[in-house]
Formats: structure tokens, sequence, C-alpha cells
């Protein structure tokens, strides 16, 4: 809600909102969240406000889109460390449709790529793991 003296709301603020709510139990997996129209009316901001704090958690992976229901809680995972060989290089990238689909990576969820010291890439859905780099020997 805005009030008078308060300086205005924009998406990160509400999207922090939503996450600490998230975090604390009040919205639960598989919950939808608030609909861009009331996220805008509470907040007294532009639906395109709203969906860019929306987009901001989906991007996270703390929520995600269903079609024809709404804007979701994604269901916690807990992720499962890769130890890649030392010297290998590591960064994050945006699947291909292709990629999407046969990683099963969600909307919004990055790959991590990780490049063995032999040049070979191995990616794998941000969500569900974790790189460890051990230094070189």
């Amino acid at each position: 809600m805005i009030y008078p003296q308060q300086p205005p709301v924009g998406y990160q603020e509400i999207a922090s909102t939503l996450r600490t709510e998230i975090h604390s139990g009040k919205y639960r997996p598989g919950r939808r969240l608030p609909s861009e129209g009331a996220l805008a009316q509470t907040y007294g901001v532009a639906s395109k406000t709203a969906r860019a704090a929306l987009k901001q958690l989906r991007d996270e992976g703390l929520a995600e889109l269903v079609r024809g229901y709404g804007v979701v809680v994604r269901e916690p995972v807990e992720p499962q460390l890769i130890v890649a060989e030392p010297g290998s290089q590591v960064w994050a990238r945006n699947p291909t449709p292709e990629e999407r689909r046969a990683l099963d990576v969600p909307e919004g969820v990055p790959l991590l790529i990780i490049r063995s010291p032999g040049g070979l890439d191995e990616a794998y859905s941000a969500h569900r793991h974790r790189v460890e780099v051990p230094p070189p020997e």
C-alpha cells in the first residue's frame, strides 16, 4: 500500500516483499501469487511494474508461470553438488528452447555451463545444481 510521504515503490521492492512472504511460508509451493492487477492496485503501481516483480521471482527460480492459472510458488529443490575438474571454467547462460525441453529447465532458470580443461562443455539446470571447482593442484 502507498502512503503519503512514502517514496514510490518499484518492482524490486514488490519482488522483495513477495520473496520474504514466500520464505516465511505465507505463500507455499504450488500456491498462486497475487496477479499483476492485484499487485498494481495494492502498491499503486502500473501493471508493467507488477509484471516485472513477478518476472524477477520467476528469473530467480522462486516462482513459475502456469498457463491459464497464474504465477505460482515453485517447489524448492535441494541442489546437487557437482565437483568440476580443477581448471574448469563455469558460467551461466539462458537455455535455448531445445535445451529447456531436453534438460527440463523451467522458464526463468539459467543453465550452468562447465567447460573442462579438455574443452568439453556440459550443461546443468541452475535450480537443481551447484558447482564447485577445486583449486588447481
